[in-house]
């Protein structure tokens, strides 16, 4: 946790905020937060800033907070992945913030199973935590703006275009070009990434893709998990783009 984030309704109107449960946990027990100590803060979708502890207490640390930093840029990198297990997409949720997207789009695919729809990890309710934790661990503010699509060919067919507005797209598969090269024109640019399930996209799917602008790449001919592929991925594009 490299910043602390909390929502705009949490600021009081002296400038203060309370934090209770794991934020206040974390001050406590690993900065060793005390009156007076500075530590980095942020609020959700805002600008970042610094924070003074003005009281400490048992279970909860009061801030007074300065926010006079500039609202981050948006990262230029977005996300079409094909849902992979419900497990998986937990443990996925803060990487992603954590790595920097624009835009994340949960989408289906031939090989996904339809149960995977049913998992809570898809509940804003529980997935949003996940993404404030990536925030807080990247020290960004900008929450990713997050859509769930089971109709993935009408989603490419229909709502490609306005959703994901990237001059450059990429879909991720073994027999693509090598990823490298096909990445070096996209330097300032926006970019969307497309990761399929574990069982990979099907012939059709990717012509349907490749029909809409995605150019093949590969990252090597080994077989990955999907979320070790998508991490991998978007760090690559992430490492081009910077």
């Amino acid at each position: 946790m490299n910043r602390v984030l909390f929502e705009k309704n949490e600021i009081n109107a002296d400038g203060t905020v309370r934090l209770a449960g794991a934020r206040a946990k974390h001050v406590l027990e690993v900065l060793h937060g005390k009156e007076g100590q500075k530590i980095h803060v942020g609020m959700i979708n805002g600008s970042a800033g610094d924070g003074t502890i003005v009281e400490v207490g048992k279970s909860h640390v009061l801030l007074s907070c300065s926010l006079g930093g500039q609202i981050p840029e948006a990262p230029r990198v977005d996300l079409l992945l094909a849902l992979p297990r419900p497990k998986v997409m937990k443990r996925l949720w803060a990487q992603l913030a954590a790595i920097g997207l624009r835009r994340i789009l949960i989408t289906n695919a031939a090989k996904v199973e339809r149960n995977y729809f049913d998992t809570q990890w898809l509940e804003k309710e529980y997935y949003e935590p996940l993404l404030v934790e990536g925030l807080m661990q990247s020290a960004d503010t900008l929450m990713p703006e997050v859509r769930i699509c089971r109709r993935f060919k009408v989603f490419v067919e229909d709502e490609l275009e306005s959703f994901f507005p990237a001059k450059y797209r990429f879909v991720f598969h073994p027999d693509g070009e090598s990823a490298l090269p096909a990445l070096q024109h996209v330097k300032g640019e926006r970019v969307l990434v497309a990761v399929g399930p574990e069982g990979g996209w099907t012939d059709f799917e990717l012509d349907l893709l490749e029909s809409h602008g995605f150019s093949s790449v590969s990252m090597g001919q080994r077989i990955l998990r999907s979320d070790t592929a998508c991490i991998a991925a978007l760090a690559l594009v992430h490492g081009v783009l910077s």
